[in-house]
Formats: structure tokens, C-alpha cells, sequence
């Protein structure tokens, strides 16, 4: 039996134009590459696409202020460096530049195993998966709230393994989202080996910057 079509996908181009922001999100959590060929097809202005990323940008200051000033687990502020709200600071004026160039180096990583967007596309893919993943970062930054305020009941909370998961695991819906939207504008019929790529750089940059951190670079 054929999967029913989303109530975006039966709507005209008048109709998906005035849909709200929130239900395009859910449509994207459920079909991520069908949800970015209808933003393709409405060919949104870069400033549509500039709020898009700002916006996940508000919603990753938050999340990593809640995480990490608000209401940290023990553990967290352990291992998190005292300037932590300096860096929350930088990455929020950083992070829509650091956007602009991930989005530039996927381009050609993609062109280079056969995608064929261009840069506005990849623009697009970049920009929609970071905003549609977003709302992850923040879940998890609420889970660290509740963990911090029953680590006194229940001291198994503060284990480094139960306390610094919801510290990272919004990327893993951050890669996914946006390797499902590149593979859609690239052509790609599978964004498994995108999804493996961005992890595989995503892990390896983590183990770079404890190195440097270790050796009193950053």
C-alpha cells in the first residue's frame, strides 16, 4: 500500500506559501527530502534562508545556555572550561559565518562525487536541516535541566556517561537532517554515505579540538 501524502504535499502553491513554520518542520521530521524538494520548489529569497539559520542560531544559544550556565549537570561543570560563556557568545556571532562556509565546502565535496547543485541549493539544504534539527538541541538541553535538578535523588545521574550525552546528541539529528536535504538537491538516491562522512569529520574534529585544548591552544 502506498504511504498517504503529507497534508503539505497536497497543498497548492498558495496554500504550502502561508503554512506556518511550525508545520513545516513537523512535515520535515517526517519526510526530510520531500519537505526540502516543496521549499525548492517556492525558490525562497536569501533573506528567507539567512532567518532560517539565524534562527537555529537563537535556538543553539539557548539550548547551550541552558545546558552549560542555567542548569549544568556536576559533570558538565566539571569538564566544561570556566569561559564557557565566552564561547557561547562567539558561537553565536560565529556560527551563521561557520554556516555560510559548511555549506560552500559541501558543495564541492558533493559536486566531487557527482552532485549536481549549486551553491544556493546546498545553501538551502544547509539552512533547512540546521533549523529543522534545532528543536533536538533544545529537547536535550531540557533533559540536562531535569537531570540537574534529581542528581541529589538519584546519584547515578551524575555519571559521565549518563550526564554528557545530552550535551552532544543534538548533532546526530543536525548530520542527519542536512545530509537527507543534500542528498535530495545533489540527486543522491541514498544519504547514508553523506550521514557516515559528516560523522566521521564531526568525531574527528571533536578529537582536534580536545587535542588542542589539551595542549592550552583554545
Amino acid at each position: 500500500m502506498e504511504r498517504a501524502d503529507s497534508g503539505l504535499a497536497a497543498m497548492d502553491g498558495d496554500d504550502l506559501a502561508r503554512a506556518s513554520l511550525k508545520d513545516r518542520v513537523l512535515d520535515a521530521w517526517a519526510d526530510m527530502r520531500a519537505s526540502t524538494r516543496r521549499l525548492l520548489r517556492e525558490e525562497p529569497s536569501e533573506a528567507r534562508l539567512l532567518f532560517y539559520v539565524m534562527l537555529s542560531d537563537i535556538i543553539f544559544f539557548l539550548s547551550w545556555t541552558i545546558k552549560t550556565v542555567v542548569a549544568p549537570t556536576a559533570a558538565a561543570q566539571a569538564k566544561l572550561p570556566a569561559q564557557i560563556g565566552m564561547w557561547l557568545v562567539l558561537a553565536l556571532l560565529a556560527r551563521t559565518s561557520f554556516m555560510y562556509a559548511l555549506a560552500a565546502g559541501l558543495r564541492i565535496v558533493c559536486r566531487v562525487f557527482g552532485g549536481a547543485a549549486g551553491w544556493w541549493e546546498t545553501r538551502l539544504a544547509v539552512f533547512w536541516g540546521a533549523l529543522v534539527s534545532a528543536p533536538f538541541g533544545l529537547a536535550a538541553a531540557l533533559l540536562t535541566v531535569a537531570m540537574s535538578w534529581f542528581e541529589d535523588d538519584f546519584p547515578i545521574l551524575r555519571h559521565d556517561m549518563l550526564a554528557l550525552p545530552p550535551y552532544y546528541v543534538g548533532l546526530i539529528p543536525f548530520l542527519f537532517f542536512i545530509s537527507s536535504a543534500l542528498a535530495e538537491v545533489h540527486g543522491f538516491r541514498r544519504m547514508g554515505f553523506l550521514f557516515m562522512g559528516l560523522s566521521v569529520a564531526a568525531v574527528a574534529l571533536s578529537v582536534f579540538t580536545v587535542y588542542l585544548a589539551a595542549r592550552g591552544v583554545v
